[in-house]
């Protein structure tokens, strides 16, 4: 599958697949699976885009760094850059499921000129107030079992109370989800979980930075995904330039649980970004009550 390897600042190789033409879609995975679960996306758009993915440090065929002092959300953002420059990409339209919507998201707070609009898909985990100790507890315990027992492990996570919406709905996908995810690298995973999930800051403690943000950006969530419903409602508050997309009896793995819906969101969002229809939110919307009928009009 891979096409070649973008190679970082401190030597890390990461696996780059490129399929299509046209303006640049950046696919970033989520932490339980790999530049494999776009394979839907690839196959709807790539006649009109090119569609690059890719598998993060951790991931082989990307490289493993066994220093965890290589992995962090920061280094995440650095490498999504890195593949850019590689590819020879100025700016693409950036399109990133839980752990890459994290990505994408710092993306576009840090380097808006790489980013033609984002797509945010099932990104939360860990930042509401009453979720942060809870989840990086939760984090440090799944990178122990990953890297005693992955296959254990795999089993644990892919019956998630936010995975079992995928196993009614597609039994044999869910299925490959947890294969593809029990023949993860241990070390990896634990080290992606221990250093990315469990550190990376909450996104309530960036609402001022999120503000500012000038990139079209679409937020889409399943509506059985509790960990993320709260934290996408304060993104879409906050973040002038978004909309908010809910899919109904619909849990984490939302790529691969409702393509054909995903994907005709993500179209329509596309379609109005490129046309130049994509506008922030109109600010007479906010701070007028909820049917305007408050004294003082704007204020």
């Amino acid at each position: 599958m891979t096409d070649s390897f973008a190679v970082c600042a401190d030597g890390t190789r990461l696996a780059v697949t490129v399929r299509g033409s046209g303006p640049a879609l950046l696919f970033l995975h989520e932490v339980a699976g790999d530049q494999r679960d776009w394979a839907a996306q690839v196959d709807r758009f790539a006649d009109r885009y090119t569609c690059v993915r890719y598998n993060a440090r951790g991931y082989p065929p990307s490289d493993v760094p066994t220093n965890p002092a290589r992995y962090g959300q920061h280094i995440a953002v650095t490498d999504a850059v890195t593949v850019l420059d590689h590819l020879g990409i100025d700016a693409a339209h950036v399109v990133g499921l839980s752990m890459g919507g994290f990505c994408a998201l710092h993306l576009a707070m840090s380097h808006p000129d790489r980013c033609l609009s984002v797509t945010v898909a099932g990104a939360g985990y860990g930042s509401a107030p009453h979720q942060r100790d809870g989840f990086a507890a939760e984090a440090r315990a799944a990178a122990d079992l990953f890297r005693h027992d992955v296959a254990a492990a795999a089993r644990v996570y892919r019956d998630g109370p936010t995975r079992l919406q995928l196993k009614r709905k597609d039994p044999e996908a869910w299925h490959r989800f947890g294969d593809r995810l029990a023949g993860h690298d241990p070390l990896g995973m634990a080290l992606t979980f221990t250093r990315v999930l469990a550190l990376r800051p909450s996104l309530y403690d960036l609402r001022e930075t999120l503000s500012r943000v000038a990139t079209p950006v679409l937020l889409v969530v399943g509506d059985e995904d509790d960990g993320c419903l709260d934290v996408n409602l304060m993104l879409k508050r906050v973040m002038p330039t978004a909309a908010l997309c809910v899919l109904p009896r619909t849990g984490h793995t939302i790529t691969i649980e409702e393509p054909a819906a995903f994907n005709d969101t993500l179209e329509t969002f596309l379609a109005s970004v490129t046309s130049g229809g994509w506008v922030p939110r109109d600010p007479g919307t906010l701070g007028r009550g909820l049917v305007g009928m408050t004294t003082g009009g704007n204020t």
